[in-house]
């Protein structure tokens, strides 16, 4: 995917880059993402986005326009001119594969490179792993909240701009979505595209019945019926009327979409109706500003649905906006860094997650510890670039998708629950406590 370019950042990047150039702090820092809490209503996260921020750091370099552009606003000198048009990210990334589950205050990214290149990457890097991670989320619960259920990403019109539909595609699809209605999410991620029809093609129209004959003849392949425009149940009804002249086509009936009303009752009439005409394999979908916990509400009630469009609710991830993370400096030239600020204080130094888990693949619990300390469980985060290359070839889509569903099944039961409960196990190491006591004194 092409990058927007590198003056997608803050100015107080620069400014810093250039103080740091000026007064010779150029040694490696050490940089983790992580998120401190969790919102009140998260019991987990999936971490998304790890795939484009290498492909950001891969790319990383300044064109002579954006040279030519900060050169004219004033701002800065010609030491750091020179050094922005020279600069490629040169350092290492250790990094929780895409699709990992992951809990408050563990490092789910670290970068190591010399100061201004780890300080300059700030920026884009969260922007980039905040969203998709965001999405990636929310998008689980709803996997969880509809187990078997087709689940299809429609929220591109109510995305917050066109990259931020393009990325809900993505991280959704990681996080177990069926596919997407975004066309290019298609082309540029080879996620599978859904489509049915508008209510506007219906109202073209003088008549309900030949709309729907009409956009069959056109659309004979993967057919879906929009059948909420004016009643749904006497649709339901022209729609068996119709499937003799289908079937005589050669053309089946895949399913019908309802966009509005009671989906409960609505659903429960229309497979009524569509049984008792010989339309028993006719999947019945429904969409209309659905979240986790109505599709939740609705399987409860027993409702006969078979998949659900999801929009607004998905990729605004309506009820959880923003997830409170990080980005921080937690080593600089060797010596441990750590943030004191109330409420903000970091733990230092590299670090590393250690998942155990239960007789049976369950998560039993994580340690935050030191890198270089050896806690039992297995080890979450794994080194992906150095020296500014990847380490192996990009993972293919499908492949992070796989493992994000290993990963759900193995969260415990209460956490696949959408009701809040107990928090998962997280320890800080003694080891890691220790290194924080040390600093602080330090400090």
């Amino acid at each position: 995917m092409e990058q927007p370019g590198n003056l997608l950042t803050d100015l107080y990047q620069l400014n810093m880059i250039e103080a740091y150039l000026d007064h010779g702090q150029t040694g490696t820092a050490v940089f983790e993402f992580f998120v401190r809490d969790l919102p009140p209503v998260r019991r987990f996260l999936l971490a998304a986005g790890l795939q484009q921020v290498l492909e950001f750091l891969e790319a990383f370099r300044f064109s002579p326009d954006e040279i030519g552009w900060l050169a004219q606003s004033g701002r800065f000198g010609a030491r750091l001119l020179d050094y922005l048009a020279g600069l490629r990210f040169s350092g290492e990334v250790h990094a929780m594969p895409e699709g990992s589950v992951f809990f408050a205050d563990e490092p789910v990214l670290r970068i190591t490179a010399p100061l201004p290149e780890a300080q300059l990457i700030e920026t884009r890097l969260i922007n980039i792993l905040h969203f998709q991670t965001l999405i990636a989320s929310k998008a689980a619960r709803m996997v969880l909240a509809a187990p078997g259920k087709q689940l299809v990403d429609f929220g591109l019109r109510r995305a917050h701009g066109g990259e931020a539909g393009l990325f809900a595609a993505r991280a959704s699809y990681l996080a177990g979505f069926s596919g997407t209605a975004t066309v290019l999410a298609g082309k540029l991620f080879g996620i599978p595209l859904f489509g049915t029809m508008a209510h506007s093609f219906v109202q073209a129209f003088d008549d309900e019945a030949e709309a729907l004959l009409a956009f069959a003849q056109s659309r004979p392949d993967h057919l879906v019926f929009l059948i909420d425009t004016y009643d749904t149940i006497a649709a339901a009804h022209k729609v068996v009327a119709l499937n003799a002249e289908l079937a005589a086509r050669g053309i089946r009936l895949a399913g019908v979409r309802i966009d509005s009303g009671d989906l409960v009752h609505l659903a429960g009439e229309v497979r009524r109706i569509l049984d008792g005409g010989g339309l028993n394999a006719t999947q019945i979908f429904v969409s209309g500003g659905l979240d986790e916990e109505q599709l939740a509400s609705m399987l409860a009630a027993g409702a006969p649905i078979d998949g659900f469009g999801i929009g607004t609710a998905l990729v605004t991830s309506f009820d959880a906006p923003a997830l409170d993370c990080a980005y921080k400096l937690q080593e600089y030239a060797g010596k441990p860094r750590r943030k004191l600020s109330p409420g903000k204080a970091t733990w230092p130094g590299r670090k590393q997650v250690s998942r155990n888990f239960t007789p049976d693949g369950r998560m039993a619990g994580d340690i935050v510890s030191t890198a270089d300390d050896t806690p039992p469980g297995e080890a979450l985060l794994r080194p992906v670039m150095s020296g500014g290359k990847r380490l192996i070839p990009p993972v293919p889509l499908h492949d992070s998708r796989a493992f994000a569903a290993a990963q759900l099944a193995k969260l415990p039961d209460d956490l696949r629950s959408l009701a809040p409960g107990a928090p998962y196990d997280v320890q800080i190491a003694d080891k890691l406590k220790q290194l924080a006591d040390f600093t602080q004194k330090g400090s």
